[in-house]
Protein backbone atom coordinates (compact mmCIF):
# COMPACT_ATOMS: atom_id res chain seq x y z
CA UNK A 1 0.00 0.00 0.00
CA UNK A 2 1.78 3.26 -0.95
CA UNK A 3 0.33 6.86 0.69
CA UNK A 4 -0.19 9.23 -2.09
CA UNK A 5 0.18 12.63 -0.84
CA UNK A 6 -1.98 14.64 0.83
CA UNK A 7 -4.43 16.93 -0.75
CA UNK A 8 -6.99 19.86 0.04
CA UNK A 9 -9.94 18.18 -2.23
CA UNK A 10 -10.20 14.94 -3.43
CA UNK A 11 -13.18 14.53 -6.45
CA UNK A 12 -14.51 11.34 -7.12
CA UNK A 13 -15.91 11.17 -10.47
CA UNK A 14 -15.14 13.53 -13.86
CA UNK A 15 -18.63 13.82 -15.37
CA UNK A 16 -19.54 17.73 -15.62
CA UNK A 17 -20.20 18.38 -12.01
CA UNK A 18 -16.57 16.88 -10.63
CA UNK A 19 -14.95 18.82 -13.55
CA UNK A 20 -16.71 21.86 -12.68
CA UNK A 21 -15.80 20.98 -9.35
CA UNK A 22 -12.36 20.40 -10.76
CA UNK A 23 -11.90 23.98 -12.21
CA UNK A 24 -13.51 26.20 -9.33
CA UNK A 25 -11.21 24.08 -6.79
CA UNK A 26 -8.25 25.25 -8.63
CA UNK A 27 -9.03 28.74 -9.14
CA UNK A 28 -9.14 28.56 -5.46
CA UNK A 29 -5.62 27.68 -5.04
CA UNK A 30 -6.67 24.48 -3.58
CA UNK A 31 -4.25 21.28 -4.14
CA UNK A 32 -6.59 18.88 -5.94
CA UNK A 33 -7.29 15.81 -7.70
CA UNK A 34 -9.86 14.47 -9.90
CA UNK A 35 -10.40 10.42 -10.07
CA UNK A 36 -12.28 8.94 -12.87
CA UNK A 37 -11.80 5.10 -13.39
CA UNK A 38 -13.73 5.93 -17.09
CA UNK A 39 -14.18 8.04 -19.39
CA UNK A 40 -14.27 11.65 -18.74
CA UNK A 41 -17.58 13.33 -19.06
CA UNK A 42 -19.41 10.24 -17.77
CA UNK A 43 -22.89 9.69 -19.26
CA UNK A 44 -22.21 12.92 -21.49
CA UNK A 45 -19.42 11.48 -23.03
CA UNK A 46 -21.93 8.58 -25.09
CA UNK A 47 -25.09 11.18 -25.71
CA UNK A 48 -24.91 11.12 -29.34
CA UNK A 49 -25.78 14.98 -29.45
CA UNK A 50 -26.39 17.74 -27.25
CA UNK A 51 -28.83 20.55 -27.46
CA UNK A 52 -29.49 21.69 -24.68
CA UNK A 53 -26.04 22.78 -22.94
CA UNK A 54 -25.74 26.75 -22.99
CA UNK A 55 -23.67 28.90 -25.51
CA UNK A 56 -23.61 25.54 -27.65
CA UNK A 57 -26.22 24.72 -29.81
CA UNK A 58 -25.70 21.38 -31.00
CA UNK A 59 -22.21 19.63 -30.21
CA UNK A 60 -21.65 15.65 -29.61
CA UNK A 61 -21.68 14.56 -25.93
CA UNK A 62 -18.14 13.11 -26.53
CA UNK A 63 -17.01 16.63 -27.30
CA UNK A 64 -18.51 18.66 -24.72
CA UNK A 65 -16.89 16.41 -22.45
CA UNK A 66 -13.63 16.84 -24.48
CA UNK A 67 -14.08 20.13 -23.94
CA UNK A 68 -14.62 19.91 -20.22
CA UNK A 69 -11.38 18.37 -19.85
CA UNK A 70 -9.66 20.22 -21.65
CA UNK A 71 -10.80 23.20 -19.73
CA UNK A 72 -9.72 21.46 -16.40
CA UNK A 73 -6.43 20.81 -17.81
CA UNK A 74 -5.62 24.14 -18.25
CA UNK A 75 -5.09 24.51 -14.66
CA UNK A 76 -2.68 22.17 -14.41
CA UNK A 77 -5.13 19.84 -12.67
CA UNK A 78 -3.92 16.29 -11.84
CA UNK A 79 -6.09 13.74 -12.86
CA UNK A 80 -5.83 10.15 -12.03
CA UNK A 81 -7.43 7.39 -13.64
CA UNK A 82 -8.19 4.67 -11.61
CA UNK A 83 -11.18 3.47 -9.50
CA UNK A 84 -11.72 4.33 -6.13
CA UNK A 85 -12.71 1.56 -3.73
CA UNK A 86 -13.38 3.25 -0.48
CA UNK A 87 -13.80 6.74 1.16
CA UNK A 88 -12.90 6.37 4.55
CA UNK A 89 -14.06 9.57 6.73
CA UNK A 90 -11.61 10.66 9.28
CA UNK A 91 -11.53 13.15 12.04
CA UNK A 92 -8.51 15.03 10.94
CA UNK A 93 -8.84 14.06 7.21
CA UNK A 94 -10.39 11.54 5.17
CA UNK A 95 -8.50 8.89 3.07
CA UNK A 96 -9.50 7.72 -0.51
CA UNK A 97 -8.43 4.34 -1.06
CA UNK A 98 -7.64 3.07 -4.84
CA UNK A 99 -7.53 -0.43 -6.76
CA UNK A 100 -4.01 -0.05 -6.93
CA UNK A 101 -3.91 0.12 -3.10
CA UNK A 102 -2.74 3.96 -3.45
CA UNK A 103 -4.09 5.84 -0.40
CA UNK A 104 -4.69 9.41 -0.51
CA UNK A 105 -5.27 11.71 2.49
CA UNK A 106 -7.31 14.85 2.16
CA UNK A 107 -9.30 17.60 3.93
CA UNK A 108 -11.98 17.10 1.99
CA UNK A 109 -13.94 14.52 -0.47
CA UNK A 110 -16.31 15.32 -3.94
CA UNK A 111 -18.29 12.79 -4.44
CA UNK A 112 -19.94 13.04 -7.83
CA UNK A 113 -19.90 9.17 -8.89
CA UNK A 114 -23.70 10.01 -10.57
CA UNK A 115 -25.93 7.40 -11.12
CA UNK A 116 -27.77 5.16 -13.93
CA UNK A 117 -30.69 4.62 -15.49
CA UNK A 118 -32.13 1.43 -14.49
CA UNK A 119 -31.77 -1.28 -17.99
CA UNK A 120 -34.17 -3.29 -19.52
CA UNK A 121 -31.30 -5.90 -20.26
CA UNK A 122 -32.73 -6.72 -23.70
CA UNK A 123 -31.19 -7.33 -27.26
CA UNK A 124 -30.38 -3.73 -28.64
CA UNK A 125 -30.46 -1.28 -25.67
CA UNK A 126 -27.07 -1.22 -25.18
CA UNK A 127 -26.16 -1.44 -29.10
CA UNK A 128 -28.61 1.46 -30.51
CA UNK A 129 -28.34 3.95 -27.11
CA UNK A 130 -28.07 7.59 -28.85
CA UNK A 131 -29.40 5.95 -31.79
CA UNK A 132 -32.58 5.82 -31.06
CA UNK A 133 -32.25 4.42 -27.54
CA UNK A 134 -32.44 7.10 -25.14
CA UNK A 135 -33.40 7.85 -21.02
CA UNK A 136 -34.02 10.92 -21.04
CA UNK A 137 -37.10 12.44 -22.77
CA UNK A 138 -35.46 16.21 -22.00
CA UNK A 139 -32.34 16.10 -23.57
CA UNK A 140 -33.65 13.54 -26.93
CA UNK A 141 -37.10 14.23 -27.77
CA UNK A 142 -36.09 17.53 -30.20
CA UNK A 143 -34.79 14.98 -32.29
CA UNK A 144 -38.43 12.51 -32.59
CA UNK A 145 -40.64 15.73 -33.65
CA UNK A 146 -43.70 13.91 -35.49
CA UNK A 147 -42.69 11.07 -35.20
CA UNK A 148 -43.36 7.42 -33.43
CA UNK A 149 -41.56 7.13 -30.01
CA UNK A 150 -42.13 4.17 -27.10
CA UNK A 151 -41.74 5.10 -23.06
CA UNK A 152 -41.35 1.94 -20.97
CA UNK A 153 -42.54 2.48 -17.44
CA UNK A 154 -45.06 3.17 -15.57
CA UNK A 155 -43.78 5.48 -12.55
CA UNK A 156 -44.17 9.43 -12.36
CA UNK A 157 -40.99 9.88 -14.74
CA UNK A 158 -42.64 7.70 -17.35
CA UNK A 159 -46.15 9.42 -17.44
CA UNK A 160 -43.89 12.78 -17.55
CA UNK A 161 -41.49 12.12 -20.19
CA UNK A 162 -44.27 10.70 -22.05
CA UNK A 163 -46.63 13.30 -21.67
CA UNK A 164 -43.71 15.90 -22.41
CA UNK A 165 -42.85 13.66 -25.72
CA UNK A 166 -46.43 13.88 -26.59
CA UNK A 167 -45.64 17.31 -27.56
CA UNK A 168 -43.01 16.76 -29.93
CA UNK A 169 -43.86 13.19 -31.49
CA UNK A 170 -47.00 12.57 -33.94
CA UNK A 171 -47.71 9.36 -31.45
CA UNK A 172 -46.46 7.94 -27.94
CA UNK A 173 -47.21 3.91 -26.98
CA UNK A 174 -46.66 3.67 -23.34
CA UNK A 175 -45.44 0.07 -22.64
CA UNK A 176 -46.20 -1.16 -19.22
CA UNK A 177 -46.28 -4.60 -17.57
CA UNK A 178 -48.90 -4.23 -15.51
CA UNK A 179 -52.35 -3.47 -16.07
CA UNK A 180 -52.47 -0.16 -13.87
CA UNK A 181 -49.95 2.90 -13.75
CA UNK A 182 -47.80 3.41 -10.74
CA UNK A 183 -48.01 7.35 -11.45
CA UNK A 184 -49.62 9.27 -9.38
CA UNK A 185 -53.23 10.10 -9.99
CA UNK A 186 -53.17 13.25 -11.82
CA UNK A 187 -50.33 12.20 -14.00
CA UNK A 188 -52.33 8.95 -15.18
CA UNK A 189 -55.42 11.31 -15.76
CA UNK A 190 -53.25 13.29 -17.88
CA UNK A 191 -51.86 10.44 -19.78
CA UNK A 192 -55.48 9.21 -19.81
CA UNK A 193 -56.31 12.40 -21.57
CA UNK A 194 -53.65 12.96 -24.01
CA UNK A 195 -54.90 12.04 -27.40
CA UNK A 196 -51.16 11.38 -28.49
CA UNK A 197 -50.34 8.62 -25.94
CA UNK A 198 -51.81 4.94 -26.43
CA UNK A 199 -51.13 2.76 -23.02
CA UNK A 200 -49.84 -0.50 -24.09
CA UNK A 201 -50.87 -2.80 -20.93
CA UNK A 202 -49.27 -6.25 -20.07
CA UNK A 203 -46.83 -5.69 -22.20
CA UNK A 204 -42.82 -5.50 -22.06
CA UNK A 205 -40.02 -4.63 -24.44
CA UNK A 206 -38.17 -8.09 -25.38
CA UNK A 207 -35.58 -6.60 -28.01
CA UNK A 208 -34.88 -3.47 -30.01
CA UNK A 209 -34.52 -3.48 -33.77
CA UNK A 210 -32.55 -1.32 -36.00
CA UNK A 211 -31.39 -0.62 -39.80
CA UNK A 212 -28.86 2.17 -40.91
CA UNK A 213 -30.91 4.62 -40.23
CA UNK A 214 -31.41 3.73 -36.08
CA UNK A 215 -34.33 2.48 -34.49
CA UNK A 216 -37.16 1.07 -36.46
CA UNK A 217 -39.43 -1.25 -34.03
CA UNK A 218 -39.45 -3.26 -31.06
CA UNK A 219 -40.62 -6.72 -30.58
CA UNK A 220 -43.54 -6.86 -27.03
CA UNK A 221 -44.71 -9.68 -25.40
CA UNK A 222 -47.97 -9.45 -23.52
CA UNK A 223 -47.51 -10.41 -20.17
CA UNK A 224 -50.37 -12.88 -19.31
CA UNK A 225 -51.07 -14.71 -22.83
CA UNK A 226 -47.48 -14.61 -23.97
CA UNK A 227 -48.05 -13.50 -27.31
CA UNK A 228 -45.76 -11.50 -29.56
CA UNK A 229 -45.62 -9.20 -31.86
CA UNK A 230 -43.70 -6.26 -33.37
CA UNK A 231 -44.34 -2.48 -33.52
CA UNK A 232 -42.73 -0.05 -35.65
CA UNK A 233 -41.13 2.91 -33.90
CA UNK A 234 -38.13 5.37 -34.37
CA UNK A 235 -37.35 5.60 -31.02
CA UNK A 236 -37.57 3.83 -27.49
CA UNK A 237 -37.58 6.25 -24.23
CA UNK A 238 -36.88 3.79 -21.34
CA UNK A 239 -38.06 4.91 -17.64
CA UNK A 240 -37.44 2.35 -15.42
CA UNK A 241 -35.99 3.85 -12.96
CA UNK A 242 -32.54 5.46 -11.66
CA UNK A 243 -30.37 4.03 -9.92
CA UNK A 244 -27.61 5.98 -7.54
CA UNK A 245 -23.65 5.00 -7.87
CA UNK A 246 -23.96 5.14 -3.83
CA UNK A 247 -21.83 2.51 -2.94
CA UNK A 248 -18.61 4.67 -2.45
CA UNK A 249 -20.93 6.92 0.31
CA UNK A 250 -19.32 6.09 3.74
CA UNK A 251 -21.60 4.65 6.78
CA UNK A 252 -23.54 7.59 8.68
CA UNK A 253 -24.18 10.04 5.64
CA UNK A 254 -27.84 10.63 5.25
CA UNK A 255 -29.53 9.00 2.15
CA UNK A 256 -33.05 9.11 1.16
CA UNK A 257 -35.36 6.02 0.57
CA UNK A 258 -34.02 6.02 -3.00
CA UNK A 259 -30.68 6.27 -2.17
CA UNK A 260 -29.82 9.49 -3.16
CA UNK A 261 -27.57 11.36 -0.48
CA UNK A 262 -29.67 14.36 1.30
CA UNK A 263 -27.06 17.43 1.10
CA UNK A 264 -28.17 21.07 2.09
CA UNK A 265 -28.32 23.58 -0.91
CA UNK A 266 -24.18 23.64 -0.16
CA UNK A 267 -24.28 20.15 -1.75
CA UNK A 268 -22.81 19.26 2.01
CA UNK A 269 -23.68 15.86 3.87
CA UNK A 270 -23.76 15.55 7.82
CA UNK A 271 -20.54 14.57 7.66
CA UNK A 272 -17.83 17.23 7.58
CA UNK A 273 -15.59 18.39 4.65
CA UNK A 274 -17.70 15.20 2.68
CA UNK A 275 -19.30 17.00 -0.16
CA UNK A 276 -21.57 15.14 -2.57
CA UNK A 277 -22.98 16.76 -5.90
CA UNK A 278 -24.61 15.75 -9.68
CA UNK A 279 -26.92 12.72 -10.23
CA UNK A 280 -25.88 11.24 -6.52
CA UNK A 281 -27.59 13.82 -4.70
CA UNK A 282 -31.38 14.46 -3.89
CA UNK A 283 -32.63 16.72 -6.37
CA UNK A 284 -35.71 17.87 -8.84
CA UNK A 285 -33.97 17.86 -12.15
CA UNK A 286 -30.93 15.92 -13.85
CA UNK A 287 -28.82 17.70 -16.06
CA UNK A 288 -25.69 18.78 -17.15
CA UNK A 289 -25.77 22.36 -16.30
CA UNK A 290 -27.36 21.54 -13.17
CA UNK A 291 -24.45 19.23 -12.56
CA UNK A 292 -21.90 21.68 -13.55
CA UNK A 293 -23.45 24.45 -10.96
CA UNK A 294 -23.51 21.79 -7.99
CA UNK A 295 -19.82 21.50 -8.82
CA UNK A 296 -19.11 24.80 -8.46
CA UNK A 297 -20.99 25.43 -5.24
CA UNK A 298 -19.20 21.91 -3.90
CA UNK A 299 -15.74 23.65 -4.55
CA UNK A 300 -16.42 26.86 -3.18
CA UNK A 301 -17.43 25.52 0.00
CA UNK A 302 -14.69 23.19 0.33
CA UNK A 303 -12.42 26.00 -0.59
CA UNK A 304 -13.84 27.80 2.89
CA UNK A 305 -13.71 24.93 4.87
CA UNK A 306 -10.16 24.03 4.11
CA UNK A 307 -9.19 28.03 4.76
CA UNK A 308 -10.93 27.85 8.41
CA UNK A 309 -9.80 24.19 9.09
CA UNK A 310 -6.10 25.28 8.35
CA UNK A 311 -6.13 28.82 10.14
CA UNK A 312 -7.36 26.80 12.95
CA UNK A 313 -10.81 28.47 13.22
CA UNK A 314 -13.71 26.74 13.52
CA UNK A 315 -16.03 26.27 10.88
CA UNK A 316 -19.11 28.06 10.41
CA UNK A 317 -21.50 28.68 8.07
CA UNK A 318 -20.52 30.07 4.27
CA UNK A 319 -21.24 34.11 3.61
CA UNK A 320 -23.47 33.92 1.10
CA UNK A 321 -21.89 36.13 -0.67
CA UNK A 322 -18.91 33.84 -1.51
CA UNK A 323 -21.64 31.54 -3.42
CA UNK A 324 -22.70 34.29 -5.38
CA UNK A 325 -19.27 34.92 -7.04
CA UNK A 326 -18.32 33.45 -10.15
CA UNK A 327 -14.70 33.64 -10.09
Amino acid sequence: MSEGGFYDVVIVGGGPGGLSAGVYAMRAGLKTVIIEKAVAGGQVAMSDSVENYLGFELISGYDLSQKFLEHVKSYGTEIIQEEVVAVEPGLEHHSVRLANDQVLKTHTVILATGGSPRKLRVPGERTYYGKGVSYCGVCDGFFFREKTVVVVGGGDTAAEEALYLAKLAKQVYLVHRRDALRASMILQQRVKDECKIEVLWNTIVTEIKANDQGVQAVSLQDTQTGEQRELSTDGVFIFIGFIPNNHLVPAGIKMNADGYVVTNEKCETNMPGIYVIGDLREKYARQIVIAAADGCTAALVAAYYVEMKKSGEAVCELPEDLLQEAQ
